[in-house]
């Protein structure tokens, strides 16, 4: 359980923001939110393991903006409750997917333009999101390290794979953003 689990994206010429990968405590992303008067239009996750998708169904409703997410993460959003309870945490409510994302695309949210890189290992749908110089890669890779593969739909030889094809696919000297850390 980590103190801030998502990263509001926004543009800087407006207070719009765009959660990414917002976790489970939606009472601190609401207070973040807040104190730096940004206002979410959308929420997009990396992958639908239960620390990255706890508050937003929450975050959904309060603020009425669409979730997007990789349509090969839907086992992994099916079985959100099993696996709470195999870690003894108590589940929320499985969020409801607005778009289904697919293959590697450009996704536009207004004035934020993502550009989706499927990195699928530390789960079957993983998606990283560059938008500008920024990429957002959830779980794939940490800073030393990169995700486990040994809960329900991991697997190491397709994450290997995914690496080689994420390092092949952005600027080298783009700012990484893992799920380590909380931006905002």
């Amino acid at each position: 359980h980590r103190d801030l689990h998502s990263f509001p994206t926004r543009r800087s010429s407006d207070l719009d923001a765009v959660l990414i990968d917002p976790g489970d405590d939606e009472d601190l992303i609401i207070q973040k939110l807040k104190n730096h008067n940004l206002e979410p239009i959308a929420i997009i996750n990396t992958h639908a393991h239960l620390d990255h998708i706890g508050a937003v169904h929450s975050l959904k409703e309060k603020f009425q903006i669409p979730f997007y997410l990789h349509e090969k993460e839907k086992f992994i959003l099916d079985t959100y409750e099993v696996t709470c309870r195999m870690f003894d945490m108590l589940p929320k409510e499985t969020p409801e997917v607005n778009i289904w994302l697919k293959d590697e695309d450009k996704v536009t949210i207004d004035a934020f333009h993502f550009i989706t890189i499927n990195t699928p290992g530390h789960t079957p749908g993983g998606t990283c999101f560059k938008i500008e110089n920024h990429l957002f890669v959830g779980d794939t890779l940490f800073l030393g390290s990169v995700g486990r593969t040994d809960l329900p739909g991991g697997d190491w030889s397709t994450l290997e794979s995914s690496l080689i094809h994420l390092l092949n696919s952005v600027n080298h000297s783009s700012i990484v953003h893992s799920r380590s850390e909380g931006v905002v």
